[in-house]
């Protein structure tokens, strides 16, 4: 009886909708409010007009040494090179949701010994807590879950598009945050869309939590946070770094 009910009601309401003759094309436009202008940028590379640029290649005036102070990192030829052992660096601004345009090149293979892990490492940590991985896996394989464009340790990518070293490549990220309650529980996860060279290597992914090199993730209660780069020893540069906040 119940679904038959329900029929005669669904039967009843198209019926009504579509004997509306007073129904126009006009009646289901949205004029207000309008969505604000940005500029685009000349190329998908170039910041946009609302773009927060946190690194143009001339200096690194909007980051700190995670260790405290200023960076230690060298900036020449439109590019910043992680210096080993001098540790991680990170924005001095704080982000939530964001759009993150990121160009990483990793160095050349001087050790053929050196393989999976060891080679071109470094990472993204998106509010200093969830790690995009920085790899170079151009015919070097490592666990599937490190590699470039992974969520390091807990998403594989969909598709390894990396470049031979030395070659510029790009990361374009979509990114927001997670949502916490009054009581400092997760009610909604984190969430990452990214390509890399413009290909589609993780489609709107959930987050477990943070990053852990060992053991399992478990999310904790935070707010914004910087965007950190990680020093992993390896010589890997970075250039052409904007935000827009979402």
């Amino acid at each position: 009886m119940r679904s038959l009910l329900l029929v005669l009601c669904i039967h009843a309401s198209f019926t009504l909708y579509s004997q509306d003759d007073k129904r126009t094309p006009e009646s289901t436009e949205i004029w207000e409010p309008q969505p604000r202008i940005v500029t685009p940028g000349t190329d998908p590379n170039t910041p946009p007009s609302d773009a927060i640029v946190l690194f143009d290649g001339t200096n690194l005036n909007q980051w700190v040494s995670e260790k405290g102070g200023p960076t230690q990192w060298p900036v020449a030829n439109n590019s910043v090179t992680v210096k080993p052992d001098a540790g991680a660096i990170k924005t001095k601004q704080e982000f939530g949701d964001m759009q993150l345009h990121i160009e990483w090149r990793t160095p050349p293979v001087k050790d053929q010994s050196k393989v999976s892990q060891q080679r071109g490492n470094s990472g993204i940590f998106l509010q200093e807590r969830y790690e995009v991985q920085v790899l170079d896996n151009y015919q070097n394989k490592t666990y599937a879950n490190g590699q470039a464009g992974s969520i390091y340790k807990q998403h594989i990518p969909l598709v390894n598009a990396c470049k031979a070293p030395e070659q510029w490549q790009t990361y374009d990220i979509i990114y927001t945050a997670p949502r916490f309650n009054t009581e400092g529980r997760m009610i909604i996860p984190a969430y990452v869309t990214i390509f890399h060279n413009g290909v589609v290597v993780q489609n709107h992914t959930a987050l477990n939590g943070p990053t852990e090199y060992r053991g399992l993730p478990v999310y904790k209660a935070h707010g914004k946070a910087p965007l950190l780069l990680q020093d992993h020893g390896n010589e890997v540069s970075y250039r052409n770094i904007w935000v827009r906040e979402l």
